[in-house]
């Protein structure tokens, strides 16, 4: 009977120690790791520049669609963008009336997107962009003419 006591208190202190050995003695969460969508975005990861990217050129496409297309001589069409074996990924129309705000915004993410390329070395099919040779309304919107 006193064997059993004695073991009883040993496996119970046995216990004791091993439950109170897993408490944290640092209750300070600011200290542990963050869960992964809180993480700051990698500044320099290509995703993160992709974003960028893309948000300049959702902002010049916005900007662009405004203006509604009524006069097919009130619309021209610019390069954009950057292959990485040179040249432009595409071709964008945009109304006249706004040229000398757009057209900055339109080399801006150009240049930006060739910075891309190269820090990303990026490759590409070094086939040309074919360049449309007028831009025409339709239903409001303007369209490149190839």
């Amino acid at each position: 009977m006193k064997n059993i006591i004695i073991s009883s208190t040993i496996i119970l202190s046995i216990t004791a120690i091993s439950l109170s050995s897993c408490k944290s003695a640092n209750s300070d969460t600011s200290t542990l790791p963050k869960d992964i969508s809180e993480r700051p975005a990698d500044e320099n990861s290509q995703k993160y520049d992709e974003a960028a990217l893309e948000k300049i050129k959702s902002a010049i496409e916005s900007e662009i669609a405004k203006e509604k297309c009524t006069r097919n001589a009130d619309w021209a069409f610019a390069p954009i963008g950057s292959k990485a074996c040179g040249g432009p990924s595409g071709y964008i129309a945009y109304p006249k009336k706004i040229e000398t705000s757009i057209l900055p915004k339109i080399e801006n993410y150009t240049q930006k997107m060739s910075e891309f390329n190269k820090k990303h070395n990026i490759t590409s099919d070094c086939m040309m962009a074919p360049e449309p040779t007028s831009v025409r309304c339709d239903n409001g919107k303007a369209v490149l003419v190839f």
